[in-house]
């Protein structure tokens, strides 16, 4: 009996032998293209399968994710990072942020979309519409320097409610602006006239005065007047000319406006001013 057992031990090949037997047979597969033998040496693991919904979220989408935290504080930084990431798929997360129920979250938000530019026109262009989020929306587009932001703000140059949110955003645009602002000086509606004097006078560029002197002769008094304190914040000497005849104004506040232009002026070089 003992020595069945023992031949029997004889014939069966060790471990060592069967793992090195499995591993010859394994490169002997592999060089000759015969990949059906995929035996594994003995401790080794198969790796595991992962899914693609299982794989670990890139950096955008966990900032994506954080918009929706509960505290805003989180909020605010995960929208301030998405516009420093300056992704496309960031623009519309940064979008639904405009509805945040936190005004500081809405306004990073504002810069963010700023910060991507041209891929998040096309949404925000949409989203003028929505009367909720159009405050956000114009001082979006202010800070974009496409040409296709310009037709909705000039637009908004019409609204009682958002006239002077679309001016601030046309400043903010400033030379890219400027020649529809000048255009806009002739429109049939008086307060488009009015909004785009005030904002040719914020933006300070020498290539508005000239149609500004012309504003001067308005039927309106107070286009007259924003006409003549629009020179005055641009500063160059045609201005000073143009408006000593508002000294005769029929309008007493327009009378009185000039006259301290004028004597505002007096006390400076005539050469001081600086123009864009």
């Amino acid at each position: 009996m003992d020595d069945l057992r023992n031949k029997d031990n004889s014939q069966a090949p060790s471990g060592t032998d069967t793992a090195s037997d499995e591993l010859a047979d394994k490169v002997s597969a592999q060089l000759t293209g015969d990949q059906t033998l995929t035996m594994e040496l003995p401790g080794e693991q198969a790796e595991p399968v992962m899914l693609e919904e299982e794989k670990v979220k890139d950096e955008i989408d966990i900032q994506i994710d954080l918009l929706k935290d509960p505290d805003w504080v989180v909020r605010r930084e995960a929208a301030i990072t998405l516009g420093e990431m300056g992704d496309e798929r960031c623009v519309e997360p940064l979008c639904k942020a405009l509805y945040d129920g936190d005004w500081q979250v809405r306004e990073v938000a504002v810069e963010a979309l700023g910060q991507i530019g041209s891929p998040a026109v096309e949404m925000l262009v949409k989203m003028v519409r929505d009367w909720d989020v159009r405050k956000y929306v114009l001082m979006a587009l202010g800070k974009i320097r496409d040409e296709r932001v310009l037709d909705p703000l000039m637009l908004q140059l019409r609204s009682d409610e958002f006239k002077d949110d679309a001016t601030n955003a046309l400043v903010e645009l400033g030379e890219p602006a400027l020649e529809r602002l000048v255009k806009a000086l002739k429109d049939k509606d008086e307060m488009v006239r009015k909004q785009a004097v005030l904002a040719l006078g914020r933006i300070k560029h020498g290539g508005a005065v000239d149609p500004l002197i012309e504003m001067l002769s308005d039927a309106d008094w107070f286009t007259r007047l924003t006409a003549a304190a629009a020179l005055e914040a641009i500063g160059d000497p045609r201005g000073r000319e143009a408006i000593k005849p508002l000294t005769k104004d029929p309008d007493m506040v327009v009378r009185m406006r000039v006259e301290r232009i004028l004597a505002k002026w007096k006390k400076q070089p005539a050469g001081s001013a600086s123009l864009n």
